[in-house]
């Protein structure tokens, strides 16, 4: 390997490092991870009281990571579908500059 590409990949290895030493800890008891949606509701809670949702929960998963294994398989799959689509095109476009 070239020196110049050692070098780009220690620094890139250490701007990915960095962040887990900063935040380690930070944040996990003040609720800075929590999600949009709990933060919305707890809003309309103390400012609204009466507030009547418009639906209910269909299903909820009986943990928290079993919520965050079904999100990330969901974004998993929209990844698959995004990415065969864009390779497909990009295959068609190529075939197309052949000819």
């Amino acid at each position: 390997m070239n020196t110049k590409n050692i070098v780009l990949l220690i620094i890139i290895a250490i701007i990915f490092i960095i962040p887990f030493f900063m935040y380690n800890g930070l944040g996990e008891d003040e609720g800075y991870f929590g999600g949009s949606d709990d933060a919305g509701s707890s809003y309309i809670e103390e400012n609204n009281p009466d507030y009547k949702t418009w639906s209910d929960v269909v299903w909820e998963p009986p943990s928290g990571e079993i919520e965050s294994l079904l999100f990330a398989l969901q974004a998993a799959i929209g990844g698959l579908i995004f990415g065969y689509v864009f390779g497909m095109y990009n295959t068609q476009r190529k075939a197309r500059d052949q000819k």
